[in-house]
């Protein structure tokens, strides 16, 4: 009997039966059904299945690496074959995840949101009957407003640069909006510097153009011509061999010019929400904002933006009076 089936003898059935007899029939469905496949497989290789699955949507090494790395420590905190967990068991150890001093709220949704992502897949490719996740909602965290850098703090981080190339990543990442990973992945021939543009490719493969100013231009194309490495990568480290650069070398490049302009939390994500809030600040449209920085929800974008109150007052008078 195909899931949908059994499903629909739920869903009917709810409209007479309590839910302790809710769950009876749900156990006898299982007891008589045919038993998933899952019984072919240890749970180490389900998660190697999932794991390839996730990397043919286009997961990235670093997203996948994380994706293993909670999974398997719910393998170990929890021991029994996946058939046979259920949402008590995913609750108590979402409860005892908490208890840590070092869990935040949103790290506990993190965990959360990877472990319905995994069980979720598990019930569509019929490894399971249902999800234990399913009945888990999103756990609440306090809405911390993330701030963006001011003029002021982007002018001093670019005058603690020490070489070019730093400037160039300083400028890009603040003109674009584009993401660490999609900056380390630009190639010489993605950039047209005639439309003071590039193409980049973001979460799961999908393209997407971004747009630079005319200082970006300028310092790019000298800084690219001054090159002779031959790496087709748009850049590059310091030292020899010159590698294409890394997310790690960038990470490390912006926490040092952090502290050389005694500015904190400088780091690639803070220019992408920098780039959001200016742009609905100046009248971007949303929607507009959203494509630039290639979110599949509008209510990412949202989350990346500050509105200045100072700009609803405004808009208020201007509005209504």
């Amino acid at each position: 009997m195909e899931n949908s089936q059994i499903w629909e003898i739920e869903k009917k059935a709810s409209l007479f039966l309590y839910p302790d007899q809710m769950k009876q029939l749900e156990q006898v469905l299982y007891e008589v059904c045919e038993k998933p496949k899952t019984s072919n497989y240890s749970n180490c290789d389900l998660l190697k299945l999932f794991e390839t699955a996730k990397t043919v949507e286009g997961c990235s090494k670093r997203s996948m690496a994380y994706y293993h790395y909670v999974i398997r420590k719910f393998f170990v905190a929890v021991t029994k074959s996946v058939i046979e967990m259920t949402t008590d068991d995913v609750r108590n150890y979402l409860n005892l995840e908490s208890q840590k001093s070092s869990m935040s709220r949103v790290s506990l949704d993190n965990i959360r949101r990877i472990l319905s992502s995994f069980f979720s897949w598990l019930e569509e490719e019929d490894y399971i009957r249902k999800s234990p996740v399913k009945r888990i909602h999103k756990i609440k965290s306090p809405k911390i407003i993330k701030e963006a850098f001011s003029d002021e703090q982007l002018t001093k981080i670019e005058e603690a640069c020490s070489s070019l190339r730093d400037t160039v990543i300083v400028e890009l990442l603040e003109s674009t909006g584009m993401r660490v990973g999609e900056l380390v992945k630009l190639q010489k021939k993605d950039i047209d510097f005639e439309r003071k543009e590039c193409v980049v490719f973001g979460k799961g493969a999908k393209e997407r153009k971004v747009y630079f100013d005319s200082k970006t231009k300028l310092h790019l194309q000298i800084y690219l011509s001054s090159r002779v490495d031959g790496e087709e990568a748009a850049f590059v480290s310091l030292l020899k061999p010159h590698k294409p650069l890394e997310i790690s070398g960038v990470e490390t490049m912006l926490r040092t010019l952090g502290k050389e302009s005694s500015i904190a939390k400088v780091h690639p994500h803070r220019f992408r929400r920098t780039l959001a809030t200016k742009a609905i600040a100046k009248g971007m449209p949303i929607e507009q904002v959203q494509m630039l920085l290639g979110h599949t929800k509008i209510d990412t974008t949202m989350n990346y933006a500050i509105v200045d109150e100072n700009n609803v007052e405004n808009s208020y008078r201007r509005c209504i009076g």
